[in-house]
């Protein structure tokens, strides 16, 4: 069967909402969607256009209300579903939620921002060495995996519209930039880098600047597929053309026997 997946950082599910994001989502029907930066309880969103389409949604969010959050809408319904990372500090600002699915796991994550400054970045890059060890133990016993989201990291200068003047810029800095390296190196492959080799293609756009329109970007968002699953990729793609959010979302689809 084929699995289609979209990952998508609406920062704000009900803004998102009131901009068309449903009927964006009927048109393209995944069988998995993941969103980041929900901004909101479950409480808060009208989950019944998600359930007449079949969705079970599944939430991990923040503590403090109106940040950050995870969610997880699936037409599968998942054999477990873990929230979190047993981490606290992360934990309390709703950054992970996993689901098994037979074999196959899918981590929808947030990674934090390190752009406000420097508690942020140290933040954040107690964020990246915590992650590295929690999905190389996790390995141990989940070979197949797709770990999706918003990374807040360019990976290379290809990946980011002016790599010279934000050499200096978090998000793009040379240890969070090597930290995707090593990540790929755990035994990771960057889908949508598996099928398109140029640049010019972003995820991101600051809301200043007209930098949409000029296509100032970022890629920051991504779907990483572990080695044991890499093979079942056919499709891996940026959906640039949807504006319900400052991000836009990205695509992964795999082919998995019956």
């Amino acid at each position: 069967m084929k699995l289609k997946i979209i990952s998508y950082n609406v920062n704000g599910i009900r803004s998102a909402m009131r901009r068309g994001l449903i009927e964006w989502l009927m048109v393209e029907n995944p069988d998995i969607f993941l969103i980041q930066e929900t901004k909101a309880q479950p409480h808060q969103i009208d989950l019944d256009d998600f359930t007449k389409m079949g969705y079970h949604g599944y939430f991990h969010s923040a503590q403090k209300n109106g940040y950050s959050g995870v969610a997880i809408f699936s037409k599968l319904k998942p054999d477990n579903i873990i929230s979190g990372c047993e981490i606290g500090k992360y934990d309390l600002e709703g950054r992970i939620l996993r689901i098994d699915i037979g074999d196959i796991s899918i981590l929808n994550t947030y990674f934090p921002s390190g752009s406000s400054g420097d508690l942020r970045q140290e933040f954040k890059f107690e964020f990246l060495k915590d992650f590295y060890i929690y999905i190389h133990n996790l390995m141990k016993t989940r070979k197949k995996l797709v770990i999706s989201g918003d990374y807040n990291i360019c990976h290379k200068p290809i990946d980011i519209h002016n790599p010279v003047s934000n050499k200096n810029s978090s998000g793009f800095l040379p240890e969070e930039r090597e930290w995707i390296s090593s990540f790929l190196e755990l035994g990771f492959v960057d889908s949508y880098r598996h099928f398109h080799e140029e640049g010019g293609n972003y995820t991101w756009w600051t809301y200043r600047f007209n930098a949409r329109l000029k296509n100032l970007g970022w890629r920051i968002d991504y779907q990483m597929v572990s080695a044991d699953l890499a093979s079942n990729m056919t499709k891996a793609n940026i959906l640039s053309d949807a504006v319900h959010s400052d991000h836009c979302p990205v695509l992964l689809e795999l082919y998995l026997p019956d």
